[in-house]
C-alpha cells in the first residue's frame, strides 16, 4: 500500500469534516476529552505537560493548559526551527505569537523546556483504534518522540477523527493512550488494545 497516498486521502477527508464542525461541538467534546485526561495516573502523576496549541477544529487543549497550571504543573508548547520542534515554558497566553502556518507558538524570549519526563500530548488529523496516527505530513512530532523517547505519550482527537485504518511503516511512533469524546484506546500489559 503507498501510504502517502492513502494518508494524502485521510488527511483530505478529516480536514474537510473540521470545517463542518462548530466552536461550541469542539469545545463540548473537548471538555470530555479533557476531564478523561485530569483522571489520569499519568496526568497526575507529571509535574510537567508539554502541550500543542490547537486551531482550525482540533480538539482543544485550552483547558488542559488551564487545569495543568492550577495543578501548579509547568506547562510547555513547541516552537518549529526547520525539520524541528522545541518546547519552550508558557504560562499565560501573552507568552504566545502567531508562528509556522499562523499556529501560536512561545515566544523564543522564554525559557526552553528540557523535561524529558512531561506528559506529551500529542495532536492528529486521524486516528484508528490501534493508534496509529496520521498527522499534518511533516514529520514533526515523530522525528521529536524518536529524539525523545521517555515521555509518556496521551493524543486527543475528536471522534469524527477515527477511521477504519491509518497506514503505518516502521518510522511511525505510536502515542501510548488515545483519547476521544467516548473512548479511550491504550494497550494493555498482555500487548492487546482496548
Amino acid at each position: 500500500m503507498e501510504t502517502g497516498t492513502t494518508k494524502k486521502h485521510i488527511r483530505k477527508q478529516i480536514l474537510d469534516r473540521r470545517k463542518e464542525i462548530t466552536e461550541e461541538e469542539i469545545l463540548r467534546d473537548s471538555h470530555l476529552i479533557i476531564e478523561k485526561i485530569l483522571a489520569m495516573e499519568v496526568y497526575q502523576k507529571a509535574s510537567c505537560i508539554y502541550v500543542y496549541m490547537d486551531c482550525k477544529g482540533e480538539a482543544s487543549t485550552r483547558e488542559l493548559i488551564h487545569h495543568a497550571i492550577k495543578d501548579g504543573k509547568k506547562v510547555a508548547a513547541p516552537r518549529v526551527f526547520g525539520e524541528d520542534m522545541k518546547y519552550f515554558y508558557v504560562s499565560s497566553h501573552g507568552d504566545l505569537e502567531p508562528g509556522y502556518f499562523g499556529i501560536l507558538e512561545p515566544k523564543t524570549t522564554l525559557p526552553q523546556a528540557e523535561d524529558e519526563n512531561a506528559l506529551l500530548i500529542v495532536p492528529g488529523v486521524a486516528f484508528d483504534d490501534q493508534r496509529h496516527r496520521c498527522g499534518y505530513g511533516k514529520g514533526f512530532y515523530d522525528r521529536y518522540l524518536f529524539s525523545h523517547p521517555h515521555h509518556p505519550t496521551v493524543a486527543i482527537a475528536l471522534d469524527f477523527q477515527l477511521v477504519d485504518q491509518v497506514p503505518f511503516d516502521e518510522f511511525d511512533i505510536l502515542p501510548q493512550v488515545l483519547v476521544t469524546p467516548t473512548r479511550v484506546f491504550f494497550q494493555d500489559e498482555k500487548g492487546e488494545i482496548i
